[in-house]
C-alpha cells in the first residue's frame, strides 16, 4: 500500500464584493433581498482600481505558501515568457509540478488560457475564490502525470469555506464528507466489507498519492457561487489534460482507468477517446454520486472493486481506498504484498 502524504497549506484568498446583475448566484434567489441603498455603498469602483494589484498579491501569496522546494520552473524558463504573461502565469510557473508544466506549456500561452488567467485574477481581487490559489493545482503534486493509473472527473470545485482544497470530492481536512462523497463511501461498504465509512474525514489525499487524479473539469469556483467560473475558459484546458493522459496511454501501453460518474464526465472523456476504447483502458459509468440520483445507477456499481481486479490482473498495484485513519483494505493490502514479493523474487 502506498502511504498517503498530506501536505498543510495556508492562505486565503481575497474577499470583495460585486453588484454585477449578471452574475447573480443561485443563492441570491433564496435569500432576502438587498436593499437599494446597500448596493449603492458597496465600494465597486475603489475594487476595480486595485483588482489588478490585489490579485497579483492573491497569487503570490499562494505561491509562497507551496513553498520554495515546489518552484518547478527555473528563472530561465521564465525568461521565455513576455513580461504580462509571467505575471499572469506566476501560480502555473511556480506551483504546477514539474511532471505536468512540461506538457502542459504549450496551453499556457494561448489566448484562451491568458484570459482565463485575467478572469480569475479580477476575481480573486473582487471576491472570494476557491480553492485558496496555492490548492488550484494540487491534483498535479500529489498525482504526477507518469502515476496516474485512474481519472475520477468532477465539475466544479465545492463553494463554501474550507471545503475545496484541489481534489474533486475531496474537502479538506477536518471538515466532514459532503453528500456525494458519503455516498461514494456507501458504495465503497458495499464493495469491500472492511472499508470504514467514516462521515468525519472527507480528505481524498490518500487516493491521489495512489494514482488516482481527481480532476475537477473548472479548476476554481467564486464562494457561495455554484458554476460561476464554467465556461470562461477551465474546461478547454482540463480538457487537454484528460488528452494527454490518453495520448501518453495511447502509445506507451500503460493501464488507465475512467471513472464517469455523470454526463458531465462522460461527454468530456467521449469526446477524447472517441469510438475506440484501447485495450489498456478501462472506462466503467454511472449516474452521479449525488443524493438526486445515487438511487438511479450509482450505489451497486462496483466500480472501484471492477477497478482493482482489472488492476490485478494486469500486474499493478490495487487501490486502497481507505480514507479514515489507522484503516487498510485487507484484500487490497494482501495482493499488493504478495505481488510486490513475487516481483522482487
Amino acid at each position: 500500500m502506498v502511504a498517503a502524504s498530506k501536505r498543510k497549506l495556508g492562505g486565503t484568498a481575497v474577499a470583495g464584493h460585486s453588484r454585477d446583475k449578471k452574475q447573480r448566484c443561485v443563492t441570491d434567489f433564496f435569500s432576502a433581498p438587498k436593499s437599494k441603498t446597500a448596493t449603492a455603498e458597496q465600494p465597486c469602483k475603489q475594487e476595480l482600481q486595485a483588482s489588478g494589484e490585489a490579485a497579483v498579491a492573491a497569487e503570490q501569496k499562494g505561491i509562497m505558501a507551496v513553498g520554495v522546494a515546489a518552484a518547478y520552473t527555473d528563472e530561465r524558463s521564465k525568461e521565455n515568457f513576455p513580461e504580462e504573461q509571467r505575471r499572469l502565469l506566476a501560480l502555473e510557473l511556480e506551483t504546477i509540478d514539474a511532471s505536468w508544466q512540461r506538457i502542459l506549456q504549450p496551453e499556457f500561452t494561448k489566448h484562451y488560457f491568458l484570459q482565463l488567467k485575467r478572469f480569475v485574477l479580477e476575481e480573486q481581487a473582487r471576491h472570494t475564490v476557491f480553492p485558496p490559489a496555492e490548492d488550484i493545482y494540487q491534483w498535479t503534486r500529489l498525482t504526477p502525470f507518469s502515476k496516474v493509473r485512474v481519472v475520477i472527473i468532477g465539475q466544479d470545485p465545492y463553494h463554501n469555506h474550507n471545503q475545496a482544497h484541489g481534489l474533486a470530492f475531496s474537502v479538506r481536512a477536518p471538515t466532514p464528507a459532503p453528500p456525494s462523497l458519503r455516498n461514494i463511501y456507501k458504495e465503497l461498504r458495499a464493495n469491500y466489507a472492511d472499508f470504514v465509512a467514516d462521515n468525519a474525514v472527507g480528505d481524498l489525499t490518500p487516493w491521489a498519492t495512489q494514482g488516482v487524479l481527481l480532476l475537477n473539469t473548472s479548476l476554481t469556483v467564486r464562494a457561495h457561487c455554484a458554476n460561476s467560473h464554467s465556461k470562461k475558459g477551465w474546461e478547454p484546458f482540463t480538457s487537454r489534460v484528460v488528452q494527454l493522459l490518453v495520448e501518453d496511454r495511447r502509445r506507451t501501453g500503460q493501464p488507465l482507468v475512467f471513472l464517469l460518474w455523470g454526463a458531465h464526465a462522460a461527454k468530456l472523456v467521449d469526446r477524447v477517446l472517441g469510438a475506440r476504447v484501447p485495450d489498456n483502458f478501462l472506462v466503467l459509468r454511472s449516474v452521479h454520486p449525488s443524493p438526486l440520483s445515487a438511487s438511479r445507477g450509482f450505489f451497486g456499481n462496483f466500480h472501484f472493486r471492477k477497478i482493482n481486479d482489472w488492476l490485478k490482473a494486469r500486474g499493478q498495484p490495487m487501490i486502497d481506498w481507505s480514507v479514515a485513519p489507522n484503516t487498510a483494505l485487507k484484500e487490497v493490502l494482501d495482493a499488493n504484498t504478495e505481488a510486490g514479493g513475487a516481483s522482487s523474487t
